[in-house]
Parts: C-alpha cells; sequence; structure tokens
C-alpha cells in the first residue's frame, strides 16, 4: 500500500482543506463498494480503504503536519494504523446528502385488555419500496448514473463574487443534479428514474404494556424509502386507546365501583370483582359502609420503563332496592323493630371522605397558577388563610371647651395630624402621649349623641 496521501488523492502539497474534501469527495464517488459491480467490489473496498486513510490524515491540521515532517512511519508511532479505517469514517462527508423518505403516521387502536398486557398489531399501509427492476439507483438495467459534468460530482457550486469589500463566495446545490452528484442518462422504465415504486406492505407494530392514550411510537427506518436508495423515513404510530366502561384509569392504577346489598354490606361477603387480568376475589368485612375502598395491589396497569404494576382500588357503594316484594317489605318491617337507630359516634361521614381522598385523582387544571397568582383577591386569600388578625380599635382623642359638644371632645382637623387615615377615608388621631385608654374613657363619661 502506497502512503503518499497528496498522490492518492490527486492535490498538490499545498492545497487547501477545501481541495481536499473536494477530490476526496469525487474519489469516495468513483470507488464506493455501493456503486461497482459484485465483481469488482473487492477492489473497490481496498482502494476505498486507502483514500479514507489519506483523507482523515490531511483533513486533521496536527495529522498533516506531522505525516509532512516524518512520513506515515511517524503517524504509526504516534497513533498506529488502526486509527484509519472504516471506523472513523462518516459517509455523508464524503457523498452528497440523499433526500429522505417521507414518514408515515399511522392510528393504532387498542383496548385496556390489550394495554395491560402488550400486543403485536399488524396494518396495511400505503408506502414506497425500492424499485426490483433497477436496484433503486433510478438508472435502466445495464446502465449507471454518472457523474454530474456541472459540478464534477460534489453535488454544489461555488460562485465567487467581487465587491468593494474584497470577494465573496456562494455555495448552493447544483442545479443540474439537484446536490446528487450524479445524472441519469437511461433512467429506469419501471420507476422512471424515481428509484422507488407505489406498494402497499404489512407492517408489524410491537406495543409494549402500559401505554396511555395519545402516546406515539416510532419506528427508525420503517417509513417510506428516499428516491434513488435515499435513506428512509420513520414510521410514527399514534395510539388510541378506547375506555372500558368497568373502570376509571388514573395513570397506572384503576378505579372500580362494586355495589353491595345492605345484607352483604352488613354481614360481610367474599365477591368477584373484575380485574384486565381476570377476575379477583375481594373479601368485604362485615359492616361495610358506602364509600369503603378496597386496594388490590398489581392490579392495575404496568408502569412503562419501571417495572411492577399499579393498584385496582375497589369503591364500594351499598345498593338500595326500589321495588320490593311482599316478603321483601315484610322481612324488612321486621328488621326494622329490632336493629335500633344509627350511632351518632360512627362519624360516617368523615370516614368516606377519609377514604375517598386515598383514591387518586387528577390535579385539577391551573391549581398551580391560582396559588401563585399575585392578584388574587385579598378577600380569596383571607378564606384561604383563615380569619384575619383583629384589627386594634382607633383612639378618640378628647379636648375640652366651648361649643364642643357636650363632653368637649372632638376629631382633628386634616391639618393637625397626618399619622393615619381610616378606612372610610376619615382621618383619625392617636391618643396623646401620657394618657391610657381608660382615662379617656372616664372624660368620655356623660356624653350625649347631637
Amino acid at each position: 500500500m502506497t502512503h503518499d496521501y497528496y498522490a492518492l488523492l490527486g492535490v498538490k502539497r499545498d492545497a487547501d482543506e477545501a481541495e481536499i474534501k473536494k477530490a476526496y469527495r469525487r474519489l469516495a464517488m468513483q470507488h464506493h463498494p455501493d456503486r461497482v459491480g459484485p465483481d469488482q467490489k473487492q477492489a473497490a473496498e481496498a482502494k476505498f480503504k486507502e483514500i479514507t486513510e489519506a483523507y482523515e490524515v490531511l483533513r486533521d491540521p496536527e495529522k498533516r503536519a506531522t505525516y509532512d515532517r516524518y512520513g506515515a512511519a511517524g503517524l504509526r508511532r504516534g497513533a498506529g494504523a488502526g486509527d484509519f479505517g472504516f471506523a472513523h469514517f462518516d459517509l455523508s462527508e464524503a457523498l452528497p446528502e440523499q433526500q429522505r423518505g417521507q414518514d408515515l403516521k399511522v392510528t393504532l387502536k387498542l383496548d385496556l385488555a390489550e394495554v395491560a398486557s402488550g400486543t403485536t398489531k399488524k396494518l396495511k399501509v400505503r408506502t414506497y419500496e425500492r424499485c426490483a427492476e433497477c436496484g433503486g439507483s433510478g438508472a435502466a438495467p445495464g446502465s449507471r448514473p454518472t457523474t454530474c459534468g456541472t459540478c464534477g460530482g460534489s453535488g454544489e457550486v461555488r460562485r465567487a463574487a467581487r465587491s468593494m469589500f474584497g470577494q465573496f463566495v456562494s455555495v448552493s446545490p447544483c442545479p443540474t443534479c439537484g446536490g446528487e452528484g450524479s445524472v441519469i442518462a437511461q433512467p429506469c422504465g419501471k420507476c422512471q428514474g424515481e428509484g422507488r415504486v407505489r406498494a402497499e406492505k404489512t407492517m408489524e407494530i410491537n406495543v409494549p404494556a402500559g401505554v396511555a392514550d395519545h402516546h406515539y411510537l416510532t419506528m427508525r427506518g420503517a417509513g417510506a424509502p428516499g428516491p434513488r436508495n435515499g435513506p428512509p423515513g420513520d414510521l410514527i404510530a399514534v395510539l388510541d386507546i378506547a375506555e372500558d366502561p368497568r373502570f376509571e384509569r388514573q395513570g397506572d392504577d384503576l378505579i372500580y365501583d362494586l355495589p353491595l346489598s345492605f345484607t352483604q354490606a352488613a354481614l360481610g361477603a367474599e365477591l368477584s370483582v373484575p380485574t384486565p387480568y381476570g377476575a379477583a376475589t375481594l373479601k368485604v368485612p362485615a359492616g361495610t359502609q358506602t364509600g369503603a375502598v378496597h386496594r388490590l395491589r398489581g392490579k392495575g396497569l404496568p408502569r412503562v420503563g419501571e417495572g411492577g404494576r399499579g393498584d385496582l382500588h375497589v369503591r364500594v357503594h351499598v345498593w338500595t332496592p326500589t321495588k320490593l316484594t311482599e316478603e321483601q317489605r315484610a322481612l324488612l318491617e321486621q328488621l326494622a323493630k329490632v336493629e335500633g337507630s344509627p350511632s351518632a359516634d360512627e362519624h360516617t361521614g368523615k370516614k368516606f371522605w377519609e377514604q375517598l381522598r386515598q383514591v387518586p385523582r387528577p390535579e385539577p387544571a391551573g391549581a398551580d397558577a391560582r396559588a401563585r397568582d399575585p392578584h388574587r383577591s385579598p378577600r380569596v386569600a383571607q378564606r384561604r388563610q383563615g380569619p384575619a388578625p383583629a384589627r386594634r380599635p382607633a383612639r378618640v382623642r378628647a379636648r375640652g371647651g366651648p361649643g364642643r359638644g357636650d363632653c368637649g371632645a372632638r376629631l382633628p382637623r386634616r391639618d393637625e395630624h397626618q399619622s393615619g387615615r381610616r378606612a372610610d377615608g376619615v382621618p383619625f388621631a392617636p391618643a396623646p402621649v401620657g394618657r391610657t385608654a381608660d382615662e379617656v374613657a372616664a372624660g368620655l363619661k356623660g356624653c350625649t349623641a347631637r
């Protein structure tokens, strides 16, 4: 293997980075293993590896300086020959960017049982597939895409313009090849040079357990293929989960309402309750009240990415019949004579609300915003935080003198005191220093309203 990297790329030793990159792109497209026949693939791989090694050295200023001073042997002493090859190669730097295929979006309908256990869904989608006649290249059988004569295979054209500020260089996609670097002289008759044809495919989507409504699954590379062997898009499956009338879902937990007869609630019973995994047995203790909540651990939905399951909360409701037979009425009337009145110490209402708080409920929308709102009404804040402390009563100053009422008390004028103002806008003055409230009250005795 020759180690004259400049000769491999066909550039001068004083070539700049742009010239080296352009030469590498041209040679990479010429010797890429995917662009040659099966009989030339092995030789193309060897040649492609040589020019890649040369490009990796000359594109790096430090490696290039070491190579210019010591040659390839200096590079091996520093890093070893294993640093070059396909491991550090990005094909997007050598080949012009190909047009990516479209993403496919489908809706996947699920029920609660499929969410609980996970499932695999098959559905048909209308999309594209690679043309079998040309292999996705877009060229007719027996022909190959040729290098674009306008851009020389780089996929871009450069235009230089001079102005009073200097020279400006603009880079744009090649108008002849559309930025692909190659043109098709003889397009395929089946796909018309597109490299893909319309088709209907059956897709298989694996849905993990515990997903929620309106979540989506992304399958990379399962979308439509790009034109002329371009990279494919993605398949996006949006989940539409039907509601189960038996349960109310709260995250990973489920809530089930269980009706009980009066005798079952009073005497206790073993009942069968539904779960996403089949029926389960619930032991209802004697004396169960309406609103009691029983928890079946691990009978909820799986937690996605965490392991384990949520719980099933069984909420009890004592059922009251609306129509009674003669026998039932007679038995209930007989029971009414001996059952007595409910005890006032049971506090069933308080127990009901305590048990109801244990059931997970969603946070009301905007609750945090109302708590943080600095402009909310002070009356609302007072109701939330409790009654405000009692306001200290105003102290009235008493003065004697003629024409001032029976006791001579009056309010001070505005220009006399500016120390305070009442809520209704009337100014008030504090008591003078040295007099107590009792003294002021004693001076006001005998005052009559005028």
